[in-house]
């Protein structure tokens, strides 16, 4: 599979697990997750690389862990955008974009297990 659609399939795969685990995030129907997933990775295209080198910085500081509050901004900013959405706040991006993290790294791994 290729790298963008592994990126999109941990998206739309935490998003809607995350779902179930938290009351606070709201998913009104599939075509609105599926929207999300690629709302965030056209925002994850086209912005964040502006966020990190803003927050380069603080991120040298924090010796990159301030990474991950750019990934809960750039999920809150795609939440914006799609309706039938609702992450629920900071915090629940937070912890998505945490998760996302690990996912897209094990499917990654099973990507190169595979080849």
């Amino acid at each position: 599979m290729t790298k963008p659609f592994m990126k999109y399939a941990s998206i739309i795969l935490t998003i809607y697990l995350l779902s179930f685990v938290l009351d606070t995030i709201h998913i009104g129907n599939i075509p609105a997750l599926l929207i999300m997933g690629l709302v965030l990775l056209v925002v994850n295209l086209i912005l964040k690389p502006v966020l990190l080198l803003i927050t380069l910085p603080v991120s040298l500081l924090t010796l990159g862990l301030f990474s991950f509050i750019v990934n809960a901004w750039t999920i809150m900013i795609a939440d914006h955008f799609v309706t039938n959405i609702s992450m629920g706040g900071f915090l629940n991006s937070l912890l998505a974009a945490f998760i996302i993290v690990i996912f897209n790294h094990l499917f990654n791994n099973m990507n190169k297990v595979s080849s």
